[in-house]
């Protein structure tokens, strides 16, 4: 049986242009599993260096953790999709400073061909309020 939409789903400030509607997160059984994310704010300007880049997506990312129930520091899982694969150390750098060198979590990075973007990211995260004992 599917749950109510309102108990498991969640329509955050789209800091994006969705090209596909959809939602920015789903929290099922305790957890926020959420779409690609990238570095556009609102009005839809981007950084333009990569390290900005970088930032801006994971504080779109927390944006829209936060409203489904969740944080940057419940976050188990994370893939990244990188269009320049030698931007990885620098990429690194950037998400130890973020998730800070004790946070452990299942990781995923990819580099890949994307429209317009250096980078998108999604990950899945812990709904404290919603987790079951």
């Amino acid at each position: 049986m599917t749950p109510p939409a309102s108990s498991w789903s969640t329509r955050a400030g789209r800091p994006q242009r969705a090209v596909l509607k959809g939602r920015q997160a789903v929290v099922a059984n305790g957890l926020a599993f959420t779409a690609g994310q990238v570095s556009a704010v609102p009005g839809g300007d981007m950084p333009v260096d990569f390290a900005g880049q970088v930032r801006q997506t994971f504080a779109n990312r927390a944006t829209v953790l936060a409203e489904a129930g969740s944080d940057l520091s419940e976050v188990v899982k994370v893939n990244t999709y990188l269009v320049e694969e030698g931007r990885m150390e620098e990429f690194n750098e950037i998400y130890r400073e973020i998730f800070g060198p004790d946070h452990v979590l299942a990781r995923t990075t990819v580099a890949v061909g994307l429209w317009g973007v250096r980078l998108e990211v999604d990950c899945v995260a812990v709904c404290p309020s919603e987790s079951h004992a």
